[in-house]
Protein backbone atom coordinates (compact mmCIF):
# COMPACT_ATOMS: atom_id res chain seq x y z
CA UNK A 1 0.00 0.00 0.00
CA UNK A 2 1.30 3.89 -0.96
CA UNK A 3 1.81 6.12 1.38
CA UNK A 4 2.48 6.43 5.38
CA UNK A 5 -0.50 3.40 6.81
CA UNK A 6 -0.75 1.45 10.30
CA UNK A 7 -1.07 -2.21 10.20
CA UNK A 8 -3.03 -3.52 12.64
CA UNK A 9 -2.97 -6.99 12.38
CA UNK A 10 -4.69 -10.13 11.32
CA UNK A 11 -8.02 -11.76 12.12
CA UNK A 12 -9.13 -15.73 12.17
CA UNK A 13 -8.32 -18.56 9.63
CA UNK A 14 -7.53 -18.65 6.07
CA UNK A 15 -10.67 -19.82 4.01
CA UNK A 16 -11.14 -19.64 0.16
CA UNK A 17 -8.74 -18.93 -3.37
CA UNK A 18 -7.73 -15.69 -4.84
CA UNK A 19 -8.72 -13.83 -7.92
CA UNK A 20 -7.79 -11.02 -10.16
CA UNK A 21 -9.83 -8.29 -11.70
CA UNK A 22 -8.44 -6.10 -14.81
CA UNK A 23 -10.25 -2.61 -15.62
CA UNK A 24 -11.80 -2.71 -19.12
CA UNK A 25 -10.40 -6.19 -20.35
CA UNK A 26 -10.60 -8.55 -16.79
CA UNK A 27 -11.12 -11.85 -15.90
CA UNK A 28 -12.68 -12.85 -12.77
CA UNK A 29 -12.51 -16.65 -11.12
CA UNK A 30 -13.20 -16.76 -7.40
CA UNK A 31 -13.70 -19.59 -5.29
CA UNK A 32 -14.92 -19.45 -1.34
CA UNK A 33 -14.29 -21.87 1.50
CA UNK A 34 -17.14 -22.42 4.17
CA UNK A 35 -18.43 -20.12 7.03
CA UNK A 36 -18.19 -20.85 10.70
CA UNK A 37 -20.65 -20.87 14.00
CA UNK A 38 -21.54 -18.50 16.53
CA UNK A 39 -19.11 -17.56 19.37
CA UNK A 40 -18.21 -15.24 21.46
CA UNK A 41 -16.56 -11.92 21.60
CA UNK A 42 -13.56 -10.94 23.61
CA UNK A 43 -15.74 -9.10 25.92
CA UNK A 44 -18.03 -11.94 26.05
CA UNK A 45 -20.81 -10.56 24.07
CA UNK A 46 -22.53 -13.20 22.31
CA UNK A 47 -21.53 -13.00 18.14
CA UNK A 48 -23.99 -13.90 15.50
CA UNK A 49 -22.53 -16.61 13.12
CA UNK A 50 -23.38 -16.15 9.80
CA UNK A 51 -25.63 -18.61 7.68
CA UNK A 52 -24.29 -21.64 6.16
CA UNK A 53 -24.00 -21.47 2.95
CA UNK A 54 -23.60 -24.45 0.59
CA UNK A 55 -21.13 -24.77 -2.43
CA UNK A 56 -23.41 -24.75 -4.80
CA UNK A 57 -25.05 -21.50 -3.39
CA UNK A 58 -21.42 -20.12 -3.46
CA UNK A 59 -20.63 -20.74 -6.79
CA UNK A 60 -24.10 -18.38 -7.47
CA UNK A 61 -23.19 -15.52 -5.44
CA UNK A 62 -22.33 -11.98 -7.21
CA UNK A 63 -18.63 -10.91 -6.94
CA UNK A 64 -18.26 -7.63 -5.81
CA UNK A 65 -16.11 -5.74 -8.25
CA UNK A 66 -16.52 -2.71 -10.67
CA UNK A 67 -18.24 -5.07 -13.19
CA UNK A 68 -20.72 -6.45 -10.78
CA UNK A 69 -24.38 -5.17 -9.79
CA UNK A 70 -25.52 -6.77 -6.25
CA UNK A 71 -29.19 -5.24 -5.53
CA UNK A 72 -29.56 -7.52 -2.61
CA UNK A 73 -26.79 -5.52 -0.95
CA UNK A 74 -27.78 -2.95 1.77
CA UNK A 75 -27.07 0.40 1.29
CA UNK A 76 -24.49 2.94 3.37
CA UNK A 77 -26.55 4.11 5.78
CA UNK A 78 -24.40 7.12 6.39
CA UNK A 79 -23.55 8.40 3.01
CA UNK A 80 -21.97 11.75 4.07
CA UNK A 81 -20.03 10.36 7.38
CA UNK A 82 -16.34 10.64 7.63
CA UNK A 83 -15.04 6.81 9.05
CA UNK A 84 -11.96 6.24 12.14
CA UNK A 85 -9.59 5.26 9.14
CA UNK A 86 -10.18 1.50 9.68
CA UNK A 87 -9.52 -0.67 6.15
CA UNK A 88 -9.43 -4.53 5.71
CA UNK A 89 -7.89 -6.57 3.25
CA UNK A 90 -9.21 -10.20 2.60
CA UNK A 91 -6.57 -12.78 2.12
CA UNK A 92 -9.01 -14.90 0.05
CA UNK A 93 -12.10 -14.08 -1.25
CA UNK A 94 -14.75 -14.04 1.20
CA UNK A 95 -18.52 -14.13 1.42
CA UNK A 96 -20.41 -11.17 1.67
CA UNK A 97 -23.65 -10.88 4.02
CA UNK A 98 -26.73 -8.71 4.05
CA UNK A 99 -26.32 -8.51 8.26
CA UNK A 100 -25.11 -10.49 10.89
CA UNK A 101 -27.10 -13.68 10.39
CA UNK A 102 -28.53 -12.45 7.65
CA UNK A 103 -28.32 -14.29 4.17
CA UNK A 104 -25.25 -13.83 1.81
CA UNK A 105 -25.65 -11.38 -0.65
CA UNK A 106 -21.67 -12.10 -2.72
CA UNK A 107 -18.10 -12.55 -2.50
CA UNK A 108 -15.51 -10.35 -2.02
CA UNK A 109 -12.43 -10.71 -4.46
CA UNK A 110 -8.86 -11.16 -2.82
CA UNK A 111 -7.73 -8.56 -5.40
CA UNK A 112 -9.46 -6.25 -7.27
CA UNK A 113 -8.04 -4.55 -10.38
CA UNK A 114 -4.59 -6.17 -10.22
CA UNK A 115 -4.02 -4.85 -6.68
CA UNK A 116 -5.00 -6.57 -3.30
CA UNK A 117 -8.29 -5.39 -2.38
CA UNK A 118 -8.73 -2.59 0.35
CA UNK A 119 -11.95 -1.42 1.54
CA UNK A 120 -13.00 0.75 4.71
CA UNK A 121 -14.95 -0.78 7.43
CA UNK A 122 -18.23 1.74 7.88
CA UNK A 123 -19.53 0.31 10.88
CA UNK A 124 -18.85 -2.90 13.57
CA UNK A 125 -21.08 -5.17 15.54
CA UNK A 126 -19.39 -7.93 17.64
CA UNK A 127 -17.35 -10.03 15.29
CA UNK A 128 -18.68 -8.43 12.28
CA UNK A 129 -17.09 -5.58 9.72
CA UNK A 130 -19.52 -3.89 7.28
CA UNK A 131 -17.57 -2.42 4.44
CA UNK A 132 -17.90 -0.53 1.54
CA UNK A 133 -18.22 -2.08 -1.76
CA UNK A 134 -16.78 -1.44 -5.58
CA UNK A 135 -19.63 -3.07 -7.31
CA UNK A 136 -23.23 -1.36 -8.49
CA UNK A 137 -25.14 0.22 -7.19
CA UNK A 138 -23.41 3.31 -5.96
CA UNK A 139 -23.13 2.96 -1.74
CA UNK A 140 -23.58 -1.07 -1.95
CA UNK A 141 -21.97 -2.36 1.27
CA UNK A 142 -21.82 -5.97 2.88
CA UNK A 143 -20.88 -7.78 6.11
CA UNK A 144 -17.85 -9.88 6.60
CA UNK A 145 -17.58 -12.32 9.55
CA UNK A 146 -14.67 -11.60 11.81
CA UNK A 147 -15.50 -14.09 14.27
CA UNK A 148 -13.33 -16.93 15.75
CA UNK A 149 -14.24 -19.04 12.29
CA UNK A 150 -14.24 -15.92 9.94
CA UNK A 151 -11.94 -15.28 7.39
CA UNK A 152 -8.75 -13.96 8.07
CA UNK A 153 -8.41 -9.80 7.12
CA UNK A 154 -5.43 -7.89 7.39
CA UNK A 155 -6.32 -4.75 9.49
CA UNK A 156 -4.83 -1.27 9.11
CA UNK A 157 -5.82 2.68 9.75
CA UNK A 158 -5.37 5.35 6.89
CA UNK A 159 -5.52 8.68 8.25
CA UNK A 160 -6.26 9.95 4.53
CA UNK A 161 -9.23 11.53 3.57
CA UNK A 162 -10.08 12.91 -0.41
CA UNK A 163 -13.12 15.51 -0.49
CA UNK A 164 -14.44 16.52 -3.59
CA UNK A 165 -17.35 19.15 -3.79
CA UNK A 166 -18.83 18.90 -7.50
CA UNK A 167 -20.31 22.63 -7.69
CA UNK A 168 -17.29 24.43 -6.36
CA UNK A 169 -15.36 22.01 -8.78
CA UNK A 170 -12.54 21.50 -5.80
CA UNK A 171 -10.69 18.29 -4.02
CA UNK A 172 -8.85 18.51 -0.93
CA UNK A 173 -6.41 15.81 0.23
CA UNK A 174 -5.93 15.56 3.92
CA UNK A 175 -4.01 13.56 6.40
CA UNK A 176 -4.83 13.07 10.04
CA UNK A 177 -6.85 16.52 9.74
CA UNK A 178 -4.14 17.93 8.41
CA UNK A 179 -5.03 19.74 4.86
CA UNK A 180 -2.12 18.42 2.15
CA UNK A 181 -3.80 20.81 -0.22
CA UNK A 182 -6.63 21.93 -2.24
CA UNK A 183 -7.29 21.97 -6.07
CA UNK A 184 -9.61 23.15 -8.77
CA UNK A 185 -10.76 20.45 -10.79
CA UNK A 186 -13.21 19.08 -13.61
CA UNK A 187 -16.21 17.08 -12.97
CA UNK A 188 -18.88 15.80 -14.60
CA UNK A 189 -21.23 17.74 -16.91
CA UNK A 190 -24.50 18.36 -16.53
CA UNK A 191 -25.77 15.46 -18.31
CA UNK A 192 -23.15 12.61 -17.08
CA UNK A 193 -22.75 14.40 -13.55
CA UNK A 194 -20.03 13.14 -10.93
CA UNK A 195 -22.16 10.63 -8.26
CA UNK A 196 -22.28 12.00 -4.52
CA UNK A 197 -21.64 10.05 -1.49
CA UNK A 198 -19.12 8.04 0.04
CA UNK A 199 -16.59 5.64 -1.20
CA UNK A 200 -13.11 4.75 -1.64
CA UNK A 201 -9.30 4.68 -3.57
CA UNK A 202 -10.15 1.13 -5.41
CA UNK A 203 -6.60 0.78 -6.98
CA UNK A 204 -4.07 2.65 -8.92
CA UNK A 205 -3.23 2.16 -12.53
CA UNK A 206 -0.38 3.06 -14.76
CA UNK A 207 -1.87 2.43 -18.74
CA UNK A 208 0.29 1.36 -21.31
CA UNK A 209 0.58 2.57 -23.61
CA UNK A 210 0.09 5.87 -21.70
CA UNK A 211 -3.11 7.69 -22.34
CA UNK A 212 -4.40 10.95 -21.54
CA UNK A 213 -3.16 10.95 -17.54
CA UNK A 214 -0.04 8.78 -16.62
CA UNK A 215 -2.02 7.47 -13.47
CA UNK A 216 -5.75 6.87 -13.05
CA UNK A 217 -7.32 5.68 -9.34
CA UNK A 218 -10.63 4.14 -9.71
CA UNK A 219 -12.92 4.73 -7.06
CA UNK A 220 -15.97 2.37 -5.65
CA UNK A 221 -18.06 4.67 -7.67
CA UNK A 222 -19.95 4.50 -11.23
CA UNK A 223 -21.69 6.69 -13.52
CA UNK A 224 -25.29 7.02 -13.01
CA UNK A 225 -25.77 7.45 -16.55
CA UNK A 226 -23.55 5.86 -18.21
CA UNK A 227 -23.64 1.77 -18.16
CA UNK A 228 -20.71 1.29 -20.24
CA UNK A 229 -17.61 3.83 -21.24
CA UNK A 230 -14.42 3.75 -23.23
CA UNK A 231 -14.82 -0.37 -22.97
CA UNK A 232 -15.47 -0.54 -19.19
CA UNK A 233 -18.21 -0.72 -16.65
CA UNK A 234 -18.55 3.33 -16.12
CA UNK A 235 -16.14 3.59 -13.04
CA UNK A 236 -15.83 6.61 -11.69
CA UNK A 237 -12.35 7.61 -11.66
CA UNK A 238 -9.71 10.66 -10.32
CA UNK A 239 -6.89 11.22 -12.83
CA UNK A 240 -4.84 13.54 -14.79
CA UNK A 241 -5.44 16.05 -18.07
CA UNK A 242 -3.14 17.16 -20.59
CA UNK A 243 -5.59 20.23 -21.03
CA UNK A 244 -5.37 22.34 -18.16
CA UNK A 245 -8.09 24.40 -19.00
CA UNK A 246 -10.90 22.22 -18.24
CA UNK A 247 -10.29 21.98 -14.30
CA UNK A 248 -13.09 24.49 -12.66
CA UNK A 249 -15.64 23.07 -15.24
CA UNK A 250 -17.78 20.65 -15.53
CA UNK A 251 -17.32 18.87 -18.51
CA UNK A 252 -16.43 15.01 -18.04
CA UNK A 253 -18.49 11.81 -18.30
CA UNK A 254 -18.59 11.91 -14.25
CA UNK A 255 -14.57 11.52 -13.12
CA UNK A 256 -12.37 13.96 -11.52
CA UNK A 257 -9.55 15.53 -13.75
CA UNK A 258 -6.66 16.49 -11.73
CA UNK A 259 -4.12 18.90 -11.91
CA UNK A 260 -0.35 17.26 -12.26
CA UNK A 261 0.32 18.20 -8.56
CA UNK A 262 -3.03 16.63 -7.53
CA UNK A 263 -2.62 13.48 -8.99
CA UNK A 264 1.09 12.97 -7.87
CA UNK A 265 -0.01 13.40 -4.44
CA UNK A 266 -3.35 11.44 -4.38
CA UNK A 267 -0.85 8.44 -6.04
CA UNK A 268 0.63 8.60 -2.28
CA UNK A 269 -2.53 7.65 -0.59
CA UNK A 270 -3.39 3.97 0.39
CA UNK A 271 -6.08 1.65 -1.28
CA UNK A 272 -9.21 1.56 0.76
CA UNK A 273 -9.24 5.34 1.89
CA UNK A 274 -12.19 7.13 2.20
CA UNK A 275 -13.44 9.17 -0.84
CA UNK A 276 -16.29 11.84 0.07
CA UNK A 277 -18.31 13.47 -2.94
CA UNK A 278 -20.51 16.25 -1.85
CA UNK A 279 -22.40 18.35 -4.20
Amino acid sequence: MRGPFTRIGRRGPRAGSGALAALCAGVLAVSVAGCGAPGQSAAGARVVGPVRVSGAELARLPRATTYTKILAAPLDSSPSAVTGGLVVHPHADEVLYAGPGKPPVGVLPATELGSPTWVPVVQQNPGWDRVLLPDKPNGATGWIYTGASGPRLDTARTGYLVRIWVGARKLSLYDNGKTLGTWTVAVGAPGTVTPTGRTFILALLSPDPPTYSPLILPLGFHSATLDTFGGGPGTVALHGWPDPSVFGQAISHGCVRVPATALSALSKVPLGSLVLISS
